[in-house]
């Protein structure tokens, strides 16, 4: 294998499983000097190497999908003032009509005459009296005709802004989704380069070893206490939980929300769309959005959050498992709750009754596993 696929294979600094990522919006990482090759590595280093590198391919995908969000938000706001741009200019349209109208019939009736002296020389000064009254009403009328004007033209000349302004957003979004994309792009690209300079016996014994460490973790977690009772979901919580479920086999692909594909965070706010609720797209927004839950209340249908940036998501099924879309080249499944450092957990529907009668989701079969890696090729990334 050559130095040069090695060099990008093993970019960065080595990092333990629970070490803290770098900020959510950090800048694409120096590219790195030349670092020993795989084959001089031990099998718990190359561990740590692709567990990192996967945390830093889905730390960029949770960035590219709040960019998208963002996208997509700002061009609804930009289709909705261009539509209400153009109601108000043909408001204001219709009010310059009116006011042209206006200036027209000032003019063929203007006089010299004041309306006192009219008064005065007419021969029935009640009907004068009368005419009077039209004219304040006619006069009214006018002024409001001018206002309409005025204030269309303010409208109009304010939405014109508003609209340029969320153009501009959106393509600085635009651009910003690209590199997003290119982001995720290299990390992914460094995850299948690290994986194809590894030999079979490698990937097996990293397979073996992850299996190990994660029922060790799982183990200890259930062990503490943590999760102390067992709970029934909501009914929303169950509709949601029944949704993922039904995903379970299909791929992961980083910024999917379905059908055929997702990504960790995907997979979460689709299922809870599907029981009625809106929650944010990323897993940082679904953390920082929803209400918290002790690890000792959760219930099926909470949504479980892993590493210090809330990087990684899944969906809590209940007996110490989650439902989750793990990571590229892997598929949805059921998986332990400590397969990932826990961050912590909340619930969407916080306040909803749980269920008395509750019967689990059948799962599917095949859809419990050990380890998610099978350390085959991480995915070709896409979109």
């Amino acid at each position: 294998m050559s130095g040069s696929l090695l060099r990008w294979a093993c970019a960065a600094t080595v990092a333990s499983m629970l070490a803290a990522p770098g900020p959510a919006a950090a800048a694409p990482a120096p590219s790195p000097g030349p670092l020993p090759a795989a084959g001089s590595k031990s099998v718990p280093t190359l561990l740590t190497d692709l567990q990192r590198l996967y945390r830093e391919a889905e730390k960029a995908t949770e960035t590219y999908n709040a960019t998208a969000e963002k996208l997509k938000k700002r061009r609804k706001t930009a289709g909705d003032l261009t539509r209400k741009l153009a109601v108000a200019r043909s408001s204001l349209h219709d009010s310059r009509g009116a006011a042209g109208r206006l200036a027209r019939e000032q003019y063929q009736g203007s006089s010299n005459i004041s309306p006192y002296l009219r008064l005065l020389l007419a021969r029935d000064p009640q009907h004068a009296l009368d005419q009077g009254h039209v004219i304040r009403r006619v006069a009214q009328e006018r002024m409001a005709t001018v206002d309409r004007l005025v204030g269309g033209e303010k409208r109009a000349d304010g939405l014109a802004a508003q609209a340029r302004k969320a153009l501009d957003e959106q393509t600085r979004l635009s651009e910003r989704q690209k590199k997003d994309r290119d982001a995720v792009r290299t990390r992914l690209k460094n995850v299948e380069k690290l994986l194809a300079s590894l030999s079979s016996d490698q990937l097996a014994e990293l397979t073996r070893l992850e299996d190990t460490g994660m029922a060790k973790a799982q183990k200890t977690f259930m062990a503490s206490g943590a999760l102390s009772s067992k709970r029934t979901p909501s009914r929303a919580g169950d509709t949601a939980l029944a949704y993922a479920v039904k995903q379970i086999g299909k791929p992961y692909v980083w910024g999917a929300e379905g059908p055929a594909a997702f990504d960790c965070s995907g997979l979460t706010s689709q299922a809870w769309e599907h029981a009625g609720r809106d929650i944010p797209r990323t897993s940082q927004e679904q953390w920082a959005r929803l209400p918290r839950v002790p690890l000792k209340e959760l219930r099926p249908g909470d949504l479980v959050v892993y590493f210090p940036e809330a990087t990684h998501v899944a969906m809590y099924l209940g007996d110490g498992m989650v439902v989750q879309a793990p990571r590229p080249g892997a598929k949805v499944k059921v998986s332990p709750i400590a397969a990932n450092p826990l961050l912590g957990a909340v619930r969407p529907d916080q306040g909803a009754t749980s269920m008395k009668d509750y019967t689990p989701p059948q799962l599917p079969e095949g859809a419990t596993g050990g380890s998610d890696t099978g350390y085959g090729a991480a995915g070709a990334p896409t979109g």
